[in-house]
């Protein structure tokens, strides 16, 4: 599979989900591992096997063997702390907030390639998980180490669009059925 064979699966009615995908598969803006890290971790934070499929077969031509895995990580790490830490947010016990978390997540700190790049994978699955506060989180260090606004939005233009077509291909899957 590829991104190709994704967007054959997309029907007419997502003709704009389909552009966006082919756009964003030839975006520079980026450079290949950060743009192809973004688009597994979010296609592994979303988990519609059809699409992580498609994007883990693309990813892996272009991806090192450690990228691969510390995208899939990013998803993973993401997957807990954005729940977490969105519940502390919304929780009117400002409390919890004072409260070590007690949490493992080393995979930030050593992530096994370049923390930036980690940056933004974390800040497109944290888009896609609804999580504000990781959002700025991981903004705010992107900002700090010079990251320009238009590779940020990058990062998120891939989450929205990976999302996109996932919630397409899931819904289509199940009128198969």
């Amino acid at each position: 599979m590829s991104i190709d064979t994704l967007r054959d699966l997309i029907p007419a009615y997502g003709k704009d989900i389909s552009l966006n995908l082919s756009s964003l598969a030839n975006e520079t803006v980026l450079n290949d591992q950060q743009k192809w890290g973004c688009f597994l971790a979010s296609a592994h934070a979303i988990g519609v096997a059809p699409v992580v499929k498609a994007i883990e077969a693309q990813a892996a031509t272009i991806l090192s063997p450690e990228a691969m895995t510390a995208a899939k990580a990013a998803a993973a790490i993401m997957g807990m702390n954005n729940i977490y830490y969105r519940s502390l947010h919304l929780m009117k016990n400002q409390e919890y907030t004072t409260l070590p978390a007690k949490l493992r997540m080393n995979v930030i700190a050593n992530p096994g390639v370049e923390k930036l790049d980690f940056e933004l994978w974390s800040t497109a699955v944290s888009a896609i998980n609804g999580c504000g506060a990781c959002i700025d989180a991981h903004e705010g260090e992107l900002r700090k180490h010079g990251t320009p606004n238009v590779q940020i939005q990058a990062a998120l233009r891939i989450g929205a669009v990976v999302h996109a077509v996932s919630r397409i291909i899931a819904s289509e899957t199940a009128l198969a059925a």
